[in-house]
C-alpha cells in the first residue's frame, strides 16, 4: 500500500498573529535615518517571523502534520544590494537551531520553495547572480537549521521568453555556474503557463534533478493529457534523494480562472491522481497549495476520512487500500 502524508504552505488559518512573513521594504528601511536602528529592526521582524515558524511547526506537531513548506521571506531584505554586509544569520542562529532540532525531532519534512524571481535561466546576467544568492540564502538557512540541505527547495524552469527549446538550454548552461552545493538542494516543478511535465523531465533527467509534479498545473498546460505515461520517469528523478517523492496538489478557483488555486482541496480531483500512482511507490507527500492553508488539509482529511479506499494512520496521512 501506498502511504500519502499531506502538507501545506508557509501560513496557519488557525494560529492568530502568526505570520512567518512579515516584510518591511527598502524603502521604509532607507526612511530610517539611523542605519544601525534601521538594521535593528530589520533583526526584529526576522526573529518574530522565526518565532512564529516555531510556533506553526509546533501546532504542526500537535495536529500529526509531518509536512511544511516555511516561508521564504522569512529574513526581509537579506539578499538586497544594499545590505550584503548585513551578517544576518549571526542573531537569528538560536532561533534557527531550534527550528532544526524541533522539526528533526518530530519527523516534520521542511522544505523551501524558491520565489518567481529566481530564474536560472534568465538571459541577464545579473538577474541570474541575484538568483543563486538568494538559493544560497535558502541554502545557508537550512543548514543553520542543521537541515541537510539536499533537496529541500522547489523551484520553476524560469521565464519561457517564447523560444521553449532554447529557454530550456539556457537553463543547462546556467545551471553550470551554480554551486555545487546549491544544485544539490534544487528540486524543479512544472508550470502552468511555460514548461510542462515532458520539458520539464527533460531538464530533471539531464541535469539529474528531482521533479516535483504539480497536477493542477499539469491540467491547466499540457501537450500530452495523459501524465501517467511519464509517471515511472518521474519517479525515477527521485532514485538518488533520500526523501519520499513529492507533489503539488491544488484545485482550480473555477473553469473561468482555472489556474488560480481554489480554497480548498478537490477531494475527487485528488484522488483521480492518487488512484494512478497507488502501489508505484511506497510514500508520496504531496503540498497542498490552496488559499486555507492547513485549513484546507483538515477539511480534506474529514473528507478522506469518509472514504472506503483508504486507511487512515493520523491527523494528515493515510494509505491508499
Amino acid at each position: 500500500m501506498t502511504i500519502v502524508r499531506l502538507g501545506y504552505v508557509a501560513m496557519s488559518m488557525e494560529l492568530k498573529n502568526a505570520s512567518p512573513s512579515q516584510t518591511m521594504t527598502f524603502k521604509q528601511f532607507q526612511k530610517i535615518a539611523d542605519r544601525e536602528a534601521a538594521v535593528r529592526k530589520l533583526e526584529r521582524i526576522s526573529l518574530s517571523n522565526l518565532q512564529n515558524t516555531l510556533r506553526i511547526l509546533r501546532h504542526n506537531a500537535e495536529s500529526d502534520i509531518h509536512f511544511y513548506r516555511l516561508s521564504s521571506r522569512l529574513i526581509p531584505l537579506a539578499n538586497h544590494e544594499e545590505l550584503l554586509n548585513w551578517n544576518y544569520l549571526k542573531p537569528l542562529h538560536q532561533l534557527l537551531h531550534e527550528i532544526g532540532d524541533f522539526a528533526k525531532e518530530h519527523e516534520i519534512r521542511i522544505d523551501f520553495h524558491a520565489d518567481h524571481f529566481v530564474l536560472i535561466n534568465s538571459m541577464k546576467k545579473e538577474v541570474l547572480i541575484s538568483s543563486i544568492q538568494t538559493l544560497k540564502m535558502h541554502y545557508l538557512l537550512l543548514k543553520r537549521m542543521g537541515i541537510e540541505p539536499t533537496h529541500r527547495c522547489v523551484m520553476h524552469v524560469g521565464g519561457n521568453y517564447k523560444e521553449t527549446d532554447v529557454s530550456l538550454e539556457r537553463f543547462i548552461d546556467n545551471w553550470m555556474v551554480v554551486p555545487r552545493s546549491i544544485q544539490k538542494m534544487i528540486m524543479l516543478e512544472n508550470d502552468d503557463t511555460s514548461f510542462t511535465l515532458e520539458d520539464t523531465l527533460y531538464l530533471c533527467e539531464k541535469l539529474d534533478i528531482p521533479l516535483v509534479f504539480d497536477y493542477h498545473h499539469h491540467l491547466a498546460h499540457h501537450r500530452n493529457a495523459d501524465w501517467e505515461i511519464h509517471w515511472n520517469r518521474v519517479i525515477q528523478t527521485w532514485k538518488h534523494s533520500s526523501l519520499p517523492v513529492k507533489m503539488h496538489i491544488s484545485s482550480p478557483r473555477s473553469e473561468q480562472a482555472f489556474r488560480h488555486h481554489a480554497d480548498f482541496i478537490d477531494v475527487n480531483m485528488f484522488f483521480q491522481f492518487l488512484k494512478e500512482i497507488k502501489g508505484s511507490i511506497k510514500q508520496i507527500d504531496c503540498m497542498i497549495e490552496a488559499k486555507k492553508k492547513d485549513e484546507a488539509l483538515f477539511s480534506l482529511m474529514e473528507e478522506i476520512k469518509t472514504r472506503d479506499d483508504v486507511e487512515i494512520i493520523d491527523g494528515s496521512s493515510f494509505h491508499l487500500k
